[in-house]
């Protein structure tokens, strides 16, 4: 059975993936709310981080400085990239062939 990603499961991905390595949830918020000009709340996306690591699509780790906030740290894993690869392959073949029709389509 094929693994697919909820819409907001697949804009953390992505954010994390324009993050670059490591990054924690604020940069993804911050991230998305840019891109998507909407509030994204903190905890949304902690769940879907949270659903990710379930899913073995990210990985995470704890750093607990001397100082300071601790913070949890995720990283996208090769079977996230995998997944990633796959649903922008579909979703190209779903969107093919539909520029004709949506031009035809008068907002």
């Amino acid at each position: 059975m094929a693994r697919t990603l909820q819409l907001f499961e697949l804009q953390v991905l992505l954010a994390m993936l324009r993050q670059g390595g490591e990054t924690y949830s604020v940069p993804i918020v911050f991230d998305l709310e840019q891109r998507s000009a909407r509030r994204v709340a903190p905890a949304a996306v902690f769940i879907a981080l949270s659903r990710l690591e379930k899913k073995g699509l990210v990985a995470s780790r704890i750093d607990e400085p001397g100082s300071g906030r601790v913070r949890r740290y995720f990283t996208v894993t090769r079977a996230g990239v995998a997944l990633l690869k796959e649903t922008r392959q579909a979703h190209a073949r779903l969107w093919k062939d539909l520029d004709r029709v949506l031009r035809a389509h008068r907002s």
